[in-house]
């Protein structure tokens, strides 16, 4: 590839700060000067002070064209991930040690393996872990995963990418990677078993089109279902955060160990699952056949926020069918574009945890520093449909962050904050007291009325602009700020929504 030379870099660093549309116009062509790379290591450089902060403190890092750094991964989202493959190690060398003790007990023999170090001073492996990132792209990812691991391979089909990363990597320090120009499927079937895979499908078409589905992506990771599961102890498989999770989960027929939906600035940006070996659970321990325990205490560490749902199914509570929410693409205020009720393949998935067939996933919702994670089989076992009778003052109004909204935790959030859902579709908590912790934003409710022009005239009180945003309402929010002629913007926080009972109303409410 090609390395920036000493003018090249002497500009870039000169004009780091400055716009680069206008360097583009006013900077005088030197010889020696390469100005399209120079270009594209500003805007890239400027992209990662916000988005990378880490890889733009770092000297010597070449930065891709403007598209590859939008679309590349935070610093935020690789290193979650990077905490999720160091979690699910740490738990599995839990598990062999139980197991392997177990054994010993028994007087049997058993193979020793390598183990994590338990010192708390460093997160160094002493023991040979392994990795591999079959879609290199861009190398963000790759680069917080590989930390964790004595060897880390890199498999990436185009050799400009490679060479690419062959540089950032030496530049980040990360020794123990090695870069592999190959194609990623071809790789996987040649390879020897590793403790991690990690795989990021390319969600565009041969036209260049925006896929979602697993099977319409590059490569289709469900026909790779069974040779992933083989060659790894787990593989963490990068979504599209538009799909619906439990179609996911179900799509991969019990493959799924964990679920983690994760957003940023209250944005969904990924859906990550973590595939394991399916197998017979054992109630006694926990433990299944493929080493993986099912619900790993090292999860501890991640925060405040975490809750641990403890809640059980008895006979008399029926399998509830599932909601599956589409939002738009904003999530300030968004609004409900569609929905559907109906048991799913998904659901059966869910059910047949409960048969013992295999675990049900664990779901962790992520919104920047909240996260909650919960047992998607318990919470869908016993779903409840507006259980809660509504508080007689409502006082406060809240509205869930992106990640939660995504899993659909809706009962989860009741329990573990003390709030009710102010009708079975909504998706809207009211609560008498200030929820000072709630996951997500909190308003002050200064007003509920009905559609009568009286009741209108009440909640506005002379408000000439509000925002606006509706839940489970028969308008949408354009719609709505036309039927009352409202500008958009201001304090006031205007919701509709459909209340437990079934009637349409309107809450006027302050941010807090």
């Amino acid at each position: 590839m090609t390395i920036m030379n000493d003018k090249t870099r002497e500009f870039v660093a000169m004009h780091r700060d400055e716009d680069v549309r206008e360097l583009a116009l006013k900077a005088k062509r030197v010889e020696g000067l390469d100005l399209s790379l120079a270009l594209d290591q500003i805007a890239g450089w400027q992209i990662a002070s916000k988005k990378l902060p880490q890889w733009a403190s770092c000297e010597g890092i070449i930065y891709p064209p403007h598209i590859s750094m939008e679309q590349c991964s935070s610093q935020f989202t690789a290193q979650y991930k990077s905490e999720i493959a160091q979690t699910l190690l740490a738990s599995a060398a839990t598990v062999r040690a139980r197991v392997s003790d177990s054994a010993e007990s028994d007087n049997q023999t058993t193979k020793s393996e390598p183990q994590l170090s338990d010192s708390p001073e460093s997160d160094t492996l002493v023991a040979k872990r392994a990795m591999v990132d079959l879609t290199g792209g861009f190398g963000v990812d790759f680069s917080y995963l590989a930390r964790g691991f004595s060897q880390a391979t890199y498999v990436e089909r185009q050799r400009h990418l490679c060479d690419l990363a062959e540089h950032n990597m030496a530049a980040l320090g990360l020794d123990q990677a090695r870069i592999v120009c190959d194609d990623g499927v071809e790789y996987l079937d040649n390879m020897d078993p590793v403790d991690l895979i990690y795989i990021d499908p390319a969600r565009r078409d041969e036209h260049g089109a925006r896929t979602y589905a697993i099977e319409d992506c590059t490569p289709n990771v469900l026909e790779l279902r069974d040779l992933l599961l083989a060659k790894s102890q787990c593989t963490l498989v990068k979504l599209s955060p538009m799909l619906d999770w439990r179609k996911a989960v179900a799509d991969f027929d019990g493959a799924v160990r964990e679920v983690h939906i994760v957003a940023t600035g209250n944005e969904c940006k990924e859906l990550l699952l973590v595939l394991g070996r399916p197998a017979q659970v054992d109630a006694r321990d926990g433990v299944d056949g493929a080493g993986s325990h099912r619900r790993p205490a090292a999860h501890a560490h991640m925060g405040q926020m975490d809750i641990r749902a403890r809640q059980t199914s008895n006979d008399k509570t029926p399998l509830a069918r599932t909601r599956v929410e589409q939002m738009n693409g904003g999530m300030d205020l968004a609004d409900t574009v569609g929905s559907f009720d109906g048991e799913s393949k998904a659901e059966r998935t869910v059910a047949a945890s409960h048969d013992g067939r295999y675990a049900a996933p664990h779901v962790f919702c992520v919104n920047d520093d909240q996260r909650i994670d919960y047992d998607s089989a318990a919470y869908t076992q016993g779903l409840r449909i507006g259980g809660k009778p509504l508080p007689e003052a409502k006082n406060y109004l809240y509205e869930p962050n992106a990640s939660i909204m995504k899993a659909g935790c809706f009962d989860l959030v009741e329990e573990r904050f003390g709030v009710t859902q102010i009708g079975p579709s909504s998706h809207l908590f009211v609560s008498e007291q200030q929820i000072a912790d709630f996951p997500g934003r909190g308003f002050a409710i200064e007003a509920v009325g009905s559609m009568n022009k009286k009741d209108i005239k009440r909640l506005l009180n002379g408000a000439k602009q509000a925002n606006i945003a509706v839940r489970n309402f028969p308008l949408t929010a354009p719609q709505l700020r036309k039927k009352l002629k409202l500008a958009d913007g201001g304090t006031v926080y205007l919701f509709g929504t459909t209340m437990q009972g079934g009637d349409h109303v309107l809450l006027r409410t302050s941010k807090i």
